[in-house]
């Protein structure tokens, strides 16, 4: 059995509520990555929802309370939020409503994920999405949890500018990186599938998910691709200095691929 959010033992810390608006008549999902929480990217779905759209950004299992509860949980669980909170949306919208759907990092893994499940999706929006594993990073988590080890340092709030802040987790949970990985390998096979639109945002000075998985990704699906470079921010880059550039590009993806 899946968990859910509301299974987390610890209180949500301030500021990483879920979001949630009525509009139409479509509707855009954004999902946040791994250690993190909405901070991330509720700009968007505020942005969005002020556009007139349906909005969702939910809090995935074990996220945005304490890390404790991160340890419990796993990709079944994330994905299957992700799931529940685009169905929460799809019902929220009037008949022919359509949907994008937006992720960060292992946000946009998950993103990738309903799309190889949901092909009535409009598009989907990739930022500096966990879109392969890292081939040498398994060993070490795998070596590391052999030994006792459960957290190892945190990988969050990879940002360039010096007044953001990404209030993530400060320690990475290894058996749920490791899950994460078996869920990204997972839908690899599916990627081909993806016959939607696909926006793909890469930040070439990202030092938490290589920029070659923006590589993999536009190579690997079968939809149209759209690529924008994020020059100036690091891997959190929907609080960096480009900020306003992915909310801007995002809108416009979206209104494009949900026109007519």
């Amino acid at each position: 059995m899946t968990r859910t959010p509301e299974d987390d033992q610890h209180p949500v810390i301030a500021g990483a509520e879920p979001f949630a608006a009525d509009g139409g008549p479509h509707g855009l999902l954004s999902l946040h990555g791994f250690t993190g929480n909405p901070n991330s990217m509720v700009g968007i779905a505020r942005a969005a929802a002020a556009a007139g759209w349906a909005a969702e950004c939910p809090r995935l299992p074990g996220h945005g309370t304490d890390i404790a509860d991160m340890l419990e949980t796993s990709w079944e669980d994330w994905a299957g939020e992700a799931e529940a909170a685009l169905a929460r949306l799809q019902a929220r919208l009037p008949e022919g409503g359509r949907v994008v759907v937006a992720g960060l990092s292992m946000g946009g893994a998950l993103t990738l994920h309903l799309a190889t499940r949901h092909p009535e999706l409009a598009g989907i929006v990739c930022i500096n999405a966990v879109g392969e594993t890292p081939a040498d990073m398994r060993p070490v988590i795998e070596e590391a949890v052999e030994g006792g080890i459960d957290v190892f340092p945190g990988i969050g709030s990879d940002i360039a500018d010096p007044d953001a802040k990404e209030t993530s987790y400060e320690g990475t949970p290894l058996r749920p990186l490791l899950s994460l990985f078996d869920g990204v390998e997972a839908f690899q096979e599916g990627l081909g599938s993806i016959t939607c639109p696909v926006l793909v945002m890469t930040s070439p000075q990202d030092h938490v998910v290589p920029p070659v998985s923006s590589d993999h990704i536009a190579s690997a699906v079968g939809g149209p691709v759209e690529r924008v470079t994020l020059e100036r921010s690091y891997h959190v880059a929907t609080l960096d200095y480009d900020k306003d550039l992915i909310i801007e590009r995002t809108l416009e993806f979206a209104a494009k691929v949900t026109a007519g």
